[in-house]
Order: structure tokens, then C-alpha cells, then sequence
């Protein structure tokens, strides 16, 4: 991870812009779940201590996620006879990964308080710790977003930027989710994406803004 504060930065505004914020707050699970923080942290800090790069893809998990219909775990779901999942969508297949941590992540908490913490939560929680672990900056997470049972695959082809993208495809996309072309160079600085497409990025707005 290039960048943990911008990556910090970003992650905050995405997290509020895609999700509905009147249903979120920094308590939610005091009493339901208090503990769900520290048993989400103690799981990151073993996966990143494991391999340092599992930082920077927990944040790609929850960056991809957001993209499309908001912060809601929906990357997470597999293909069922109903809908085909966004696992396979040309942005995710080979890129994103992380998501045995994830599940390691919801089994501790699920041993905590079965039945309480949302997978959309608990992946807001693991980016957070992610670039704290990393030595990002620490910020409080607004907690109480609710997982999808639904997925969408041509959503994920439709919004997630994919490599090819060039800087007015990847303008459009970023502005469909509230972010700006600053805000655009810095996620892309700040996550471990693949570093000819970091570039593009990064260039083509430096020669855009000249």
C-alpha cells in the first residue's frame, strides 16, 4: 500500500457516499456485539503479519465492493441458481483476493455474537484495520449496514474500473460514486492495484490537469 492516509482518506468518503448514513453510527454494536472490534483487528493483524500484501487486498475487497450497490458484502456472494455473483466479472476475476480472511474474520466473530455483525461491517472494519496495521491513521467506522442477498455481475463489469480504463471512463466512474479526479489519483496511490494501471491513472490526470 503506496499510500495509507490517502488510501484512509478515501476509504472514510466511499464508505459514507455508498452507504445510506442515517442508519449508521460508531455504537451500533455496543451492546449486541462490543467485542466485534478487537476480534476483527486481532485477524487482520495475523493475516497482514502472515503476508504484508493481504493489507492492501482487503482494502481492494472493500473499494470493489463499494462500487457496486453500495457497501454491502455483495462481492462476497457466490453464484446461486438465482444470479450470478460479481466474484467472476472481468474488474474482480484474478484480482481481487482476500477472501479467506474474511471468512476467518466472520467465523471469530460469529464465536463471539452468532448472528449479530453484518458482512458489510465486518469488511468496513477489516479495510480500517488494514491501513491502520499498516501504518495509516485510525479513525472511528460507522457500523450498521445490512448485507445484500444479491449480487450483480453485470453491476461489477458496469462500475468497478477495469484495466483498460482510460482517464474519462475512470472520471465517470469514480463521479457515479461521489469522488472526485483527486480523490481518484489518491485510492489509486493508496491500494495495491497493478502498477501500469496506477500510472495510467496518476499521468493521465497530471496531463489532464496541466
Amino acid at each position: 500500500m503506496a499510500n495509507p492516509a490517502s488510501a484512509a482518506a478515501l476509504l472514510m468518503l466511499l464508505a459514507l457516499a455508498s452507504t445510506s448514513s442515517a442508519q449508521l453510527s460508531t455504537g451500533f454494536y455496543s451492546s449486541s456485539c462490543p467485542g466485534v472490534y478487537t476480534t476483527v483487528k486481532s485477524v487482520v493483524q495475523a493475516a497482514i503479519a502472515k503476508e504484508k500484501r493481504m493489507g492492501a487486498s482487503i482494502v481492494r475487497l472493500f473499494f470493489h465492493d463499494c462500487f457496486v450497490q453500495g457497501c454491502d458484502a455483495s462481492l462476497l456472494l457466490d453464484d446461486t441458481a438465482s444470479f450470478q455473483g460479481e466474484k467472476m466479472a472481468t474488474p474482480n476475476n484474478g484480482s481481487v483476493r482476500g477472501f479467506e480472511v474474511i471468512d476467518a474474520i466472520k467465523s471469530a466473530v460469529e464465536k463471539v455474537c452468532p448472528g449479530v455483525v453484518s458482512c458489510a461491517d465486518i469488511l468496513t472494519i477489516a479495510a480500517r484495520d488494514s491501513v491502520v496495521t499498516l501504518g495509516g491513521p485510525n479513525w472511528d467506522v460507522k457500523v450498521g449496514r445490512r448485507d445484500s442477498t444479491t449480487a450483480s455481475f453485470s453491476g461489477a463489469n458496469n462500475n468497478i474500473p477495469p484495466p483498460t480504463s482510460g482517464l474519462a471512463n475512470l472520471t465517470s466512474l469514480f463521479a457515479a460514486q461521489g469522488l472526485s479526479q483527486k480523490d481518484m489519483v489518491a485510492l489509486s496511490d493508496g491500494i495495491d492495484i497493478k502498477p501500469r494501471v496506477r500510472d495510467r491513472i496518476i499521468y493521465s490526470f497530471h496531463d489532464f490537469t496541466r
